[in-house]
């Protein structure tokens, strides 16, 4: 904003149509790098969802997960589009695996916080109706409703993924090891004659062996929020510092320098155990 300066393209396909991806995705379409004349590649990025159509009558309406879900890819496009590196190899989210997801993850904490949710809510027919203010705090304190059963539920499928990568044996029964681990982690049976692993697209989609990098960018990315919380959520000063700390490096140095430059320390779980409300803040 303070410099004008042009930094790439961003494509935003966000309702369903037949035979396209049915998931929601952020795809670097074109990697920044410096050409050998000199000149700048802009990166490109798309996002790809599958939000409610508009209509004659009414736009699109999103509910509370289309607007968490709109967040997470949006924050992964950002990685995308704000990347100065001058390698291709090296821009925007080519950045090891175990850390990819804590830029989009940590986009989604604006979704928590009620200055925020007023500048995205409204009435479609009246945007200045926002949501009540008893609405906003049901939101904002239902986000750890569960929280034990989906944090063991991820913390059995990046121990399923490692399970099954690390096994010498040519023919593994996934029913059988994905049932036992997953009753061993979250209590809870997997439904007779299923094998859920079979759909299971992470585990040869890019996140093998690495899916436990989900949660592992989460401790990264409570405690990178905590520096907006502390400076304001909408704090320009503090978003400067990430995108020139976090994002613009991309994979050009190790995303733990990235880290402890933004955070001016080393990592801490604590911000994490809090955002899952096993801490008191």
């Amino acid at each position: 904003e303070s410099s004008n300066e042009f930094i790439g393209h961003f494509y935003l396909d966000l309702y369903p149509r037949e035979g396209k991806y049915g998931h929601a995705a952020a795809f670097p379409l074109i990697p920044r790098y410096i050409k050998e004349d000199g000149s700048v590649q802009y990166p490109v990025s798309a996002m790809v969802a599958n939000f409610p159509k508009p209509t004659n009558e009414r736009p699109s309406l999103l509910t509370f997960s289309d607007v968490e879900t709109y967040f997470h890819e949006f924050g992964h496009v950002m990685h995308g589009i704000c990347t100065t590196s001058p390698y291709a190899r090296c821009s925007g989210t080519s950045v090891e695996r175990d850390f990819v997801e804590a830029p989009s993850q940590m986009l989604e904490n604006w979704c928590y916080e009620s200055e925020v949710l007023k500048r995205v809510s409204g009435h479609y027919e009246d945007h200045s109706k926002k949501l009540p203010e008893a609405m906003l705090n049901s939101l904002i304190k239902a986000k750890n409703a569960d929280t034990g059963l989906l944090n063991s539920r991820q913390i059995f499928f990046g121990m399923f993924d490692q399970t099954i990568h690390a096994s010498e044996e040519e023919n593994i029964d996934t029913a059988s090891i994905y049932d036992s681990m997953r009753k061993e982690y979250t209590g809870v049976s997997a439904p007779k004659g299923t094998n859920a692993a079979a759909g299971f697209g992470h585990l040869m989609g890019g996140y093998d062996a690495q899916y436990y990098g989900y949660m592992y960018s989460q401790v990264f990315s409570a405690d990178m929020f905590m520096e907006f919380k502390k400076g304001g959520v909408l704090s320009k000063e503090v978003g400067k510092r990430y995108r020139d700390s976090i994002l613009a490096p991309g994979g050009t140095r190790d995303s733990m320098e990235s880290l402890k430059e933004f955070l001016g320390r080393e990592p801490q779980q604590e911000p994490f155990l809090v955002s899952i409300g096993v801490l008191k803040e």
